[in-house]
């Protein structure tokens, strides 16, 4: 009976801490913190806003990824150079006709690089290739052939 009678008294002690915690949680924020709620922006703005992104616009974007951390970079189509907001390195855009392509010598992992480069070092390996006649490969725009209009996939 001692055992029961000390039972039933923890157990209303726990419960008694219970429901001062769940008061202490109910009485607010803390000291110093204050909600504002912002007011809705104008209807006009908004309105612009969306009709001011059109779908050419969205098309317009473009993607790469840096030539140091790998992170996916997305930026305006006709941007020369788009700086990486992970590692702050500035990379070289290049366009479609401006970028060849080769094996890597060692790992045979393909390789990009500017037209005109002598050799291109694999971000893999590390070995560095020369740029052959025997080992090039038509740029991209070459490979995927002409862009197909509206009009001629119908």
């Amino acid at each position: 009976m001692i055992a029961e009678a000390e039972t039933k008294d923890t157990m209303e002690e726990i419960q008694t801490q219970k429901k001062e915690e769940d008061e202490d949680e109910e009485e607010g924020p803390p000291p110093g913190w204050e909600s504002t709620v912002l007011p809705p922006p104008p209807i006009a703005a908004v309105t612009t806003a969306v009709n001011s992104t059109t779908a050419a616009e969205i098309s317009e974007m473009a993607q790469m990824v840096c030539g140091s951390c790998r992170r996916l970079l997305s930026y305006p189509r006709g941007t020369k150079h788009v700086k990486c907001s992970c590692c702050q390195t500035v990379n070289l855009v290049l366009e479609a006709y401006q970028v060849g392509q080769v094996k890597c010598s060692n790992c045979e992992l393909l390789l990009m690089y500017p037209y005109g480069a002598p050799s291109v070092r694999c971000s893999s390996c590390k070995s560095v290739t020369d740029i052959r006649e025997d080992n090039k490969r038509p740029p991209w725009s070459v490979l995927q052939g002409p862009l197909k209009t509206f009009s001629s996939v119908r």
